[in-house]
C-alpha cells in the first residue's frame, strides 16, 4: 500500500505516534488509508449538506475494509459572488481545489479518494487533481437542489436574476420579487438547472468518473446517501483492482463527455473545463473538436435554463445513463468504457421511463447538439454559445455594436431604456487574463431576458457566461480584450453579424479601419495588482485552451 510509507517499520514509529495522536488504532493503520476530500462549507448551499454524505462515505468505506480520513477543499458559491469583485475569483479557485488536493494527497500517501464535489469550479478542479495524481478515485457529489414552486410556477435561482430586469422594466413588482426569492431556491443542492455545476456533476458519469445517478439524484434523497455509502464501499474494490483515473479518462471518454454535453444542452462553461481536465492525462480538446461533436450529436434534452424541465425530472426519467442508453443504440458513444461502478457504461445502460425528458433522435428538439462555437475575424480562436436556450428569431442577427467595460454599466443601460432592440451588446477585458478570473455575466443577460429584450437584444464578451444564462449570449470570445483580440478594437456602433446556424461571429469594419485602431490600441491596467488573482492573470492561457495555468 501507498501509505506503508507513513505507517511501517522502525523509521515509522514518530508517524504512528501521530496517528495515535489522532485517535486512530492499530486495526485501522493497518488497512488502506482512504483520503474523502470533502467541499463542505456554510456559505455555498450546494455544499451545506456534505457533512452529512462525508460521514456515508466513510461508512462505506469502513464497511469494506478502509479506514478513511477526510480533508477539507474549498468552494466558492457563483450565484452570491455574481456581479462583484468576488466573480474574478471562481474560476480561479479551481486551480486552487486541483492543487490543495494534490498537495493533501502526496504529502500524506493517502491510497485512493474520493472526491465530494457540488458546485461549480469544485467538480472539474477535483476531476483535475484526480487525473493528475492517478490514485484509484471515485467522485460522489452533493446533488441537485429541489426547483422551487409558487402556486402552479416553477423556479430556479435564475428565475431571480430574471425578476430584477423584469422589475426595471415595470414588468414585476418588488413584492413579487420578495415571494419568489424565497421560494426560488428550496433548499441544499446545487442549483436545480443545467447549470454548470448539474451539467459537471452529470458528465462525471459520462466519463465514467462516478456511480449512476450521481448528477441527477435529489441533493434531500435518501439515494443520495446511499449513493455515497456505495461510492465509499466502491473505492475499496477499484483499489483492490488497482482501476485508476488514466484507465478511465481516455481519449474516447472525453468524446462521450462531449456527446452527453451536446445532447442535454449542458452550460458553456463545460467547454473551458473539459479541456481542463483533458490537460491533465496528456489529451487535448479543442472547440474544432467540441464544434465537430456537436454537429453530429441530436439535442435530446432540454432541462431549464432551455427548457422548463429540472435535475429531478431528468432524474425521474431515468438519469443521465438512460440518456447514454439512447446515444448508445445510435452509435454516438463508445460504451465499452471503463467505469469506476465497475465493468463498462454499457453494463450500467438504463432505459428511458419519460421519453419527452430524454428523446429520442428521431424526436430531437434539433438534430445538432445544444452549444455551439462560432468562427470568424471576431473569434478567430472561436466563441461559444448555448445554442439550446436561443430563441429562433436570434439565431441570425446583425446590430449595432454597443460597447462596455462593465457589467454595472450594461445593467444600468437595461434599466434606462438606452439599450434598443436590434442591438449587440460587447462586454470586453473580461477574459481570463483581461479580468482577471472571466467573470460569468449572468447579472447582464438577465436584466436583457427580464426587459423583454431576449428576442432581440445579443450579447458577446471575452468573460462567460452562467450555466443558467439564455439568450443569444456568446462567450469565451478569443483571443480575449487583453491578448490584443478583435473584440478590443469594436467601437458604438460598428455592425456585428451573428450567424449561429453557419457558425460565424464577424466584425463588419473594413481592415483598414481595424488597422488603425489596432496602431492606437493600448492595453490597460490590471484591475487586479496584487494577490492570488495577479498570479493567475501571468500564468492562464486563453477560453479558448480552458483556461489552464501554464509555467
Amino acid at each position: 500500500m501507498k501509505s506503508d510509507i507513513v505507517k511501517q517499520g522502525l523509521v515509522r514509529a514518530a508517524h504512528r505516534s501521530l496517528f495515535y495522536a489522532l485517535g486512530f488504532t492499530e486495526e485501522e493503520l493497518n488497512r488502506p488509508l482512504i483520503g474523502v476530500v470533502n467541499s463542505f462549507n456554510e456559505i455555498v448551499p450546494g455544499h451545506m449538506h456534505l457533512r452529512q454524505i462525508a460521514d456515508a462515505v466513510k461508512a462505506g468505506v469502513r464497511m469494506a475494509g478502509g479506514t478513511p480520513v477526510e480533508f477539507p477543499a474549498i468552494a466558492v458559491c457563483d450565484g452570491i459572488t455574481m456581479g462583484h469583485m468576488g466573480m474574478r475569483y471562481s474560476l480561479g479557485s479551481r486551480e486552487l481545489i486541483a492543487d490543495s488536493c494534490e498537495v493533501m494527497a502526496m504529502a500524506h500517501a493517502f491510497d485512493a479518494l474520493v472526491f465530494i464535489p457540488n458546485c461549480d469550479k469544485v467538480v472539474p478542479g477535483m476531476l483535475m487533481a484526480a487525473a493528475r495524481l492517478d490514485l484509484p478515485a471515485i467522485f460522489v457529489s452533493g446533488g441537485p437542489m429541489l426547483a422551487g414552486k409558487i402556486k402552479d410556477k416553477t423556479l430556479d435561482l435564475n428565475s431571480l436574476f430574471e425578476a430584477v430586469g423584469a422589475v426595471s422594466a415595470g414588468k414585476m413588482s418588488h413584492d413579487e420579487v420578495a415571494e419568489i426569492e424565497k421560494n426560488a431556491c428550496p433548499g441544499c443542492g446545487s442549483c436545480s438547472g443545467m447549470f454548470t455545476a448539474n451539467s459537471m456533476n452529470c458528465l462525471c458519469e459520462a466519463l465514467g468518473m462516478a456511480l449512476p445517478g450521481n448528477g441527477t439524484i435529489p441533493a434531500i434523497a435518501s439515494a443520495r446517501l446511499r449513493l455515497a455509502k456505495e461510492a465509499g464501499m466502491q473505492i475499496m474494490k477499484l483499489l483492490t483492482d488497482d482501476i485508476r483515473p488514466s484507465m478511465i479518462l481516455t481519449e474516447a471518454a472525453f468524446h462521450n463527455a462531449l456527446v452527453t454535453d451536446m445532447a442535454m444542452g449542458g452550460s458553456t462553461n463545460t467547454l473551458l473545463h473539459l479541456p481542463a481536465i483533458a490537460h491533465e492525462v496528456g489529451i487535448t480538446i479543442t472547440l474544432k473538436s467540441a464544434e465537430q461533436v456537436s454537429a453530429a450529436t441530436p439535442h435530446l434534452c432540454k432541462i431549464a435554463p432551455s427548457g422548463a424541465y429540472h435535475l429531478q425530472d431528468l432524474d425521474a426519467a431515468g438519469g443521465i445513463y438512460a440518456l447514454l442508453n439512447v446515444l448508445d443504440q445510435n452509435g454516438l458513444i463508445d460504451s465499452s468504457q471503463l467505469t469506476v461502478a465497475g465493468g463498462t457504461i454499457k453494463d450500467h445502460l438504463r432505459p428511458v421511463i419519460d421519453d419527452d425528458v430524454i428523446r429520442s433522435k428521431a424526436n430531437a428538439y434539433s438534430q445538432a447538439g445544444g452549444l455551439a462555437v462560432l468562427w470568424g475575424n471576431l473569434a478567430e480562436e472561436g466563441s461559444v454559445v448555448k445554442k439550446a436556450a436561443v430563441l429562433p428569431e436570434m439565431m441570425k442577427h446583425t446590430g449595432p455594436a454597443r460597447v462596455f467595460f462593465d457589467e454595472d454599466e450594461v445593467i444600468a443601460a437595461v434599466a434606462d431604456g438606452t439599450i434598443r432592440p436590434g442591438d449587440v451588446v460587447v462586454l470586453r477585458y473580461e477574459g481570463p487574463k483581461g479580468g482577471p478570473g472571466m467573470r460569468e455575466m449572468l447579472q447582464a443577460t438577465s436584466a436583457v431576458q427580464g426587459a423583454g429584450l431576449g428576442d432581440s437584444v445579443a450579447l458577446i464578451t471575452d468573460g462567460r457566461f452562467s450555466g443558467a444564462t439564455r439568450g443569444a449570449s456568446i462567450g469565451h470570445v478569443s483571443p480575449e480584450a487583453a491578448d490584443g483580440g478583435l473584440i478590443a478594437l469594436v467601437e458604438d456602433g460598428d455592425l456585428i453579424e451573428i450567424d449561429i446556424p453557419a457558425g460565424k461571429l464577424q466584425l463588419l469594419v473594413d481592415e483598414k479601419e481595424i488597422a488603425r485602431r489596432r496602431a492606437a490600441w493600448k492595453l490597460p491596467e490590471p484591475k487586479i495588482t496584487k494577490g492570488y488573482m495577479a498570479k493567475y492573470a501571468k500564468r492562464v492561457t486563453s477560453a479558448a485552451q480552458g483556461a489552464i495555468t501554464i509555467k
